[in-house]
């Protein structure tokens, strides 16, 4: 946007410049949420209440779903891996029905699995779990107890193992220059 001397910026209406102050407060919690309400509002040059009121409006209205702690998984002794699902051709409602019930968290907290995210894609798989387990084999008969679960609606699953995360919900992982070392190891 060109702006003559004489010219100033139009105002943003009152609906942008909410939206703007939401991104500024998401922006500081997605670095750290645990950060305090006075840390974010010196952080973004607006008063205690209206950071406050801002973050109970978007956690009212879903935006905000919760807050979590990043783990290293090498230092909890757990390895994170990706299921990636191939439905069989049922109908959707059907799939829908048996994914959405959690069942399969409790399934995987008793074998000592973690399911971290999970949800609908498009492309090749229709589904991905990303989950934690102690090793390749715990993670393999995790796998197997899904497909004995599920095995009406699934035609396909690829189990991967996730070597090493750059980053990890948002935040990056402050070990990156392991990185380097494992592709010298490689060599």
């Amino acid at each position: 946007m060109c702006i003559f001397r004489d010219e100033k910026p139009m105002p943003k209406s009152s609906k942008e410049q909410i939206e703007d102050d939401e991104k500024k407060i998401i922006a500081q919690l997605k670095t750290d949420p645990k950060r305090s309400i006075n840390e974010i509002s010196e952080n973004c040059g607006f008063s205690r209440q209206k950071v406050w009121r801002v973050v109970k409006k978007l956690e009212e209205e879903k935006t905000i779903w919760g807050y979590n702690v990043v783990l290293d998984d090498e230092k909890m002794n757990m390895n994170q891996y990706i299921l990636l699902i191939k439905s069989s051709p049922t109908p959707i409602k059907k799939i829908v029905e048996d994914i959405s019930d959690l069942s399969l968290d409790v399934a995987a907290n008793v074998m000592g699995i973690d399911i971290h995210s999970g949800g609908l894609v498009n492309g090749k798989y229709d589904w991905i779990l990303v989950f934690t387990a102690k090793d390749i084999k715990q993670a393999s008969k995790f796998k197997e107890v899904f497909l004995s679960k599920y095995s009406s609606i699934v035609s396909e699953v690829d189990l991967l193992e996730y070597i090493f995360p750059i980053k990890k919900c948002g935040i990056a992982n402050p070990e990156v220059k392991k990185l380097n070392q494992l592709f010298s190891d490689l060599e």
